[in-house]
């Protein structure tokens, strides 16, 4: 199918734009971009003037089916949040109530122009199959914690899954769907677990997803537990800064580890809100920054967030570098718009994805330029970071398919979907 979109103003993935444009898409992947209209048919013209036309946004820290906790267990630190009200909740979990709550998830994702994310979690395969029947891209990781240093690779229930769910979905969806290893976190995980983990990942060159230094308490035990070494020097030692990883907070990373994450090109999925939110702290982002790494955006769990927007991590990741360094010059708008997109494609290893460009996958999001707290508009970038949030995007295309338009989904039926979730939640917590 060709769909043309006219007279766009086009934001590219460096923050640089092209004003009164055209683009072409022919089935998945962005056929032309001109500043004259194509010659030939098309299936259908997108009339976009006074719209902003850019890459769509990628969400690189996740917990979709995490929706069902939404509002559950506030005004808590993490450590409490996860014992006394996270953890006990999960118990109860189970593949139907999961596949709602992801679907949940990835409908406010595609309505905010998300069409990638990075999964985290457990019951993987009910996600990978929400992600394939919506049309979404996704990264999916089955997290694995192990505390028993005499568990092993064959005797690992969760890491058994992990390797069915790659063998099983790596790839499907004509790419949509890929399969990463995951480790929850340094404090969940023993030696020879992450050993084994990596090994797999490394031998079948998969990405991987974990949690690093998210709080100072976090941090500082890792230190006591591992003869000194931080979490990060302890994720170098068994080898799993070897495969492609993304590490999502990093807020307590020491100068030494920032320097271990940008040599082993490690990716920093950066969680503003959860982390201010649940008081954990603010992320290093320019000392991240200067040293090469490439930081990413994230929303975390809709339990500790409470959205699912990556518009307004770009915001609040803005505002808290100049807010907390006093260098408003240091950053333009134009790096958050390549973290919210081609960096966010280069951490799920996605080559040629995250980007305007011919040849690249039709990854397209429009943003509302003719709204209230949009108008009116100078710089696109600037737009795109400080005026523009997630009511204004109004159509969301994954490998060239529209998947939500004008306030309608169109693969996911909403008022049945609102339904069930809430019939779903009422029983899930009526002994709770």
């Amino acid at each position: 199918m060709k769909i043309l979109f006219e007279k766009a103003n086009i934001l590219f993935h460096d923050g640089t734009s092209m004003k009164n444009a055209y683009l072409l898409t022919d089935g998945a992947k962005i056929a032309k971009i001109s500043a004259e209209k194509p010659e030939g048919g098309f299936d259908r013209v997108v009339n976009c003037e006074k719209k902003m036309l850019c890459p769509g946004l990628y969400n690189c820290h996740a917990h979709s089916p995490m929706s069902i906790f939404r509002g559950y267990g506030e005004n808590l630190p993490l450590d409490r949040w996860l014992s006394e009200k996270i953890w006990p909740a999960e118990d109860k979990l189970c593949d139907a109530n999961v596949r709602l709550g992801s679907m949940l998830s990835i409908a406010e994702m595609l309505k905010n122009g998300i069409v990638s994310f990075s999964d985290m979690y457990f019951f993987s395969e009910t996600t990978v199959k929400t992600v394939i029947e919506s049309g979404i891209k996704a990264n999916v990781g089955r997290c694995i914690t192990a505390f028993d240093p005499a568990i092993t690779a064959e005797s690992d229930s969760r890491f058994n899954e992990g390797v069915e769910l790659h063998k099983a979905y790596h790839g499907a969806a004509e790419g949509r769907v890929r399969i990463d290893m995951s480790i929850h976190a340094e404090y969940t995980t023993v030696e020879s677990t992450c050993r084994y983990v990596s090994d797999y990942a490394a031998e079948h060159g998969l990405g991987m997803q974990l949690h690093l230094s998210e709080t100072a308490k976090e941090h500082a035990e890792g230190i006591a537990r591992r003869n000194g070494k931080t979490p990060a020097e302890f994720f170098l030692e068994t080898g799993v800064f070897r495969v492609p990883t993304t590490a999502a907070h990093c807020v307590h990373v020491s100068d030494d580890d920032i320097k271990i994450l940008a040599e082993n090109g490690v990716s920093v999925a950066h969680n503003p809100a959860s982390n201010l939110k649940l008081g954990s702290g603010i992320m290093p982002l320019t000392k991240l920054y200067d040293a090469g790494v490439n930081i990413t955006l994230g929303t975390d769990g809709s339990a500790s967030n409470n959205t699912l927007d990556i518009l307004k991590e770009a915001y609040l990741a803005a505002l808290l570098q100049k807010g907390t360094t006093g260098d408003t010059a240091k950053f333009s708008s134009a790096p958050f718009v390549t973290m919210a997109t081609v960096n966010g494609a280069k951490a799920q290893g996605r080559a040629g994805a995250g980007v305007i460009a011919e040849g690249a996958p039709a990854d397209i999001i429009l943003i509302d330029l003719n709204a209230i707290n949009t108008m009116p508009y100078f710089d696109l970038a600037d737009t795109f970071l400080f005026a523009a949030n997630s009511a204004n995007v109004c159509l969301t295309m994954v490998d060239g398919k529209i998947l939500y338009e004008n306030g309608v989904l169109l693969t996911i039926d909403e008022e049945k979907l609102k339904h069930d979730f809430a019939k779903m939640t009422a029983e899930f917590y009526r002994d709770m």
